[in-house]
């Protein structure tokens, strides 16, 4: 069987995309707080910087062919799922904003910084989780479909040992850490949202890979829990 890997992203998108996404994490953080000062903005971007910097060179060195899977959706994605991300990513691009002109401008929360604390280290659970998914599965991609391709094949180690989607765990603990870490109760409900979509993504995914992926009946049979152990 011929394997046949996604094309790179042209050196323009690759330019436009780390210029872009620092300006808008800038934007979604400052404009609605009202003011550069705000010191927990700064430290937030400056954590979410530093983190996925080091997340992007491990997974850089180890499995660098996932950033031609990731970077975007590739043929034969199922069209419930786009719309499913599509959704997520509304309720993603709500919340930062959403909990800076709580927490930035309003004062609305007032959250004890211990959560605030305890919201740090849910994203850095969430990106240190995410980035062992990427490292152990080559498979990995924004959308949900069959990669025959790519000679898809059931990954069992690392991450995957324990769970069968743990880069659902990562994200979900990602939600929860960002409306925390900005010190924002209101910005838990667009991760809830977006958490919810993620848990029925789950589902329809794990259908899928069931009825589809040579290999997987058994996998999910020996691994029973699809984002926590022991309870689902």
């Amino acid at each position: 069987m011929t394997v046949t890997e996604p094309e790179p992203l042209p050196r323009a998108a690759v330019i436009s995309y780390g210029i872009g996404i620092p300006l808008t994490l800038l934007v979604l953080v400052f404009l609605p707080a009202g003011r550069l000062d705000w010191l927990p903005g700064w430290i937030f971007i400056a954590f979410l910087v530093v983190s996925y910097s080091i997340a992007i060179g491990v997974i850089r060195r180890v499995n660098p062919i996932i950033f031609r899977a990731r970077n975007r959706f590739q043929a034969g994605t199922k069209r419930w799922d786009i719309v499913l991300v599509s959704l997520m990513c509304l309720g993603m691009v709500a919340e930062i904003p959403i909990a800076t002109f709580d927490a930035g401008r309003m004062a609305w929360s007032m959250m004890p910084v211990p959560v605030m604390i305890l919201g740090y280290i849910l994203l850095a659970a969430g990106i240190a989780l995410g980035t062992w998914a990427q490292a152990v599965n080559r498979f990995f991609e924004p959308g949900v479909r069959l990669q025959r391709e790519r000679g898809q094949h059931v990954i069992s180690n690392g991450p995957y040992a324990y769970v069968r989607h743990p880069g659902y765990v990562s994200a979900i603990l990602v939600f929860a850490g960002l409306a925390l870490s900005l010190g924002s109760w209101w910005a838990l409900i667009p991760a809830a949202w977006a958490s919810a979509l993620l848990i029925l993504r789950t589902s329809w995914e794990d259908a899928l890979l069931q009825a589809g992926l040579e290999g997987y009946s058994d996998y999910a049979k020996r691994i029973r829990f699809r984002l926590m152990p022991g309870l689902w």
